[in-house]
């Protein structure tokens, strides 16, 4: 399997904007062939800074997603309010664990 954890910034003030186009996302490859989690979260002290996990049966099936029906839309609305490019915290071949 394979795990990825990014880090997205937004510009000040859209971050919540930001959050709610990666959910828009999750709900699109959520039914995307190997996609086993889609978790978008926020830390508490960081107002903007939007996170990303995604777990997947292979990377090529990660990859695969982004030719996913309106996915590439998503990321042209996000681009103009993120801070920066997003940034891999981690990207690791997982091994197992409660829940995959």
């Amino acid at each position: 399997m394979y795990l990825l954890n990014m880090k997205l910034p937004a510009k000040a003030g859209h971050a919540d904007e930001l959050a709610n186009i990666l959910l828009d996302a999750s709900r699109l490859v959520a039914t995307a062939q190997g996609c086993k989690l889609y978790a978008v979260g926020k830390e508490q002290n960081d107002l903007n800074t939007v996170y990303v996990t995604e777990i997947w049966d292979s990377k090529e099936d990660h990859d695969n997603s982004l030719k996913v029906e309106g996915v590439r839309e998503l990321i042209m609305k996000a681009m103009p309010i993120m801070d920066g490019q997003p940034q891999k915290l981690q990207e690791l071949e997982l091994l197992g664990g409660a829940g995959v």
